[in-house]
């Protein structure tokens, strides 16, 4: 009885433990968040005001364009890498050096292709050429993010905040001294890529520190193989959740013009500076999750309703003051030359309410290996947006694309769930965490 006791004692404390961890590790990472929500919104509306509607408009419509190739330089691997981590934590070294090799390619593959793509769109126009190739430059540096993939499998998230924070103060306050010197619209291009660079530094640096060496990465090939089996139908997701998130800029772009984008932009800015929130939480909890399936299927399902109905909480709890404030909040920030985004960000809020959901499920997808059918919900949401900007941009402009938005969203997270019998369980979860009690 006094050794079931002691076992039970240890347990507890193990779980304490590890509770512990999670909360420290979402708190990094939510400090990491703020402080870009905070000091990148402020100094974000500021080079908006500089820069006004219609350069800021250009410069949304190639950081938009850019993002439709960035799902070639990330390989949809974020967390399957994590996940086979805390399976396989011996073979650590050569997960991780092949994931870097393999998102290193990634990266010059997005750039060769963005840079492409906007040269035959728009050959004419030299500044959206070489925008479009400075900030797609920014992909062959996020195969460094690899060794974050590592502290996020040990709940040791604040190495990576450090690093990249710093390296974001740093580009922000540069920012600000080309907002004072006047300087032209691609020096701010040059300082986005920098930042890239510099938190790619600090992350092997934070690794280094730590007692690690890049030295002992390896590529194995077999892991390569599985790694991308898994990963494949996760970048094509990606692809399809940057399409119906960034689509409507560039559409709104090529259907209006960049004025257009830059009102848009405004509005999509504060409701998409949110999106941290689930990202955070879900990434800290995601091991946790995955260690309960190899336990006890009744403690994953509770760990992942607890997780959806959380999710679903913090997002009305934005969603609901944002709608109703959101012209006075536009004028405010933006000024009156942005008037039209209040408008915009009254409806487009509301598309939190499902992303926040769909990254909630996300874990749930890659556990139960379905991750074929997070893409099929994902290219249900990216073909209905595209169908119904074209519908509503002519007539209501970025109205029309919020509106586009938010049922794609709907659609991609949330409705498609119910129409394939593996995907019912999932969506009768996040009916439940709708429900008040």
């Amino acid at each position: 009885m006094l050794d079931k006791f002691k076992i039970h004692k240890l347990s507890l404390l193990k779980s304490r433990t590890g509770l512990r961890a999670i909360v420290t590790n979402t708190g990094w990472l939510f400090v990491d968040r703020i402080l870009r929500m905070g000091v990148g919104l402020i100094v974000g509306v500021w080079v908006a005001r500089y820069l006004g509607v219609q350069q800021y408009g250009l410069f949304n419509y190639v950081a938009a364009f850019v993002a439709l190739f960035s799902p070639f330089a990330t390989l949809g691997l974020d967390r399957v890498v994590v996940r086979d981590i805390v399976r396989s934590r011996s073979s650590k070294d050569q997960i991780i050096g092949t994931t870097f090799w393999l998102k290193l390619f990634g990266g010059v593959s997005s750039l060769l292709l963005a840079v492409g793509v906007i040269y035959v769109l728009r050959p004419n126009e030299k500044m959206t050429v070489w925008l479009v190739a400075i900030l797609a430059s920014a992909g062959i540096f996020q195969a460094v993010d690899t060794i974050d993939f590592w502290f996020q499998s040990q709940l040791l998230s604040k190495y990576t905040v450090v690093a990249k924070n710093t390296a974001f103060i740093i580009a922000t306050l540069v920012k600000i001294a080309l907002i004072n010197i006047q300087a032209p619209l691609i020096a701010f291009a040059w300082v986005t890529l920098a930042e890239f660079s510099l938190g790619a530094v600090g992350l092997a640096i934070a690794y280094r520190v730590n007692g690690y060496s890049v030295q002992l990465w390896r590529w194995n090939f077999s892991v390569a193989k599985a790694l991308l089996k898994d990963s494949w139908p996760l970048i094509l997701s990606s692809m399809s959740i940057i399409i119906y998130m960034k689509i409507d800029q560039i559409m709104l772009g090529e259907m209006i013009g960049n004025t257009a984008v830059g009102i848009y932009s405004a509005a999509s800015r504060i409701s998409e500076v949110w999106y941290f929130i689930p990202t955070a939480i879900v990434s800290s909890v995601s091991p946790t999750i995955y260690a309960a399936k190899q336990t006890s299927e009744a403690l994953y399902y509770q760990r992942i309703k607890q997780l959806l109905r959380l999710m679903v909480v913090i997002s009305l709890l934005i969603a609901l003051p944002m709608s109703f404030l959101s012209g006075s909040i536009i004028t405010m920030l933006f000024g009156n030359g942005y008037l039209a985004a209040g408008q915009v960000l009254a409806i487009h809020i509301w598309a939190s309410l499902f992303v926040f959901m769909g990254v909630a499920t996300s874990p749930w997808f890659i556990g139960e290996g379905l991750t074929h059918l997070s893409l099929n919900r994902t290219l249900l949401g990216a073909i209905m947006n595209i169908w119904l900007n074209f519908l509503l941009i002519p007539k209501y402009g970025g109205v029309g694309a919020a509106i586009a938005t938010v049922i794609s969203q709907s659609f991609a997270t949330f409705f498609s769930h119910a129409f394939h019998p593996k995907t019912r369980k999932i969506f009768q979860m996040q009916i439940k965490s709708l429900l008040p009690f």
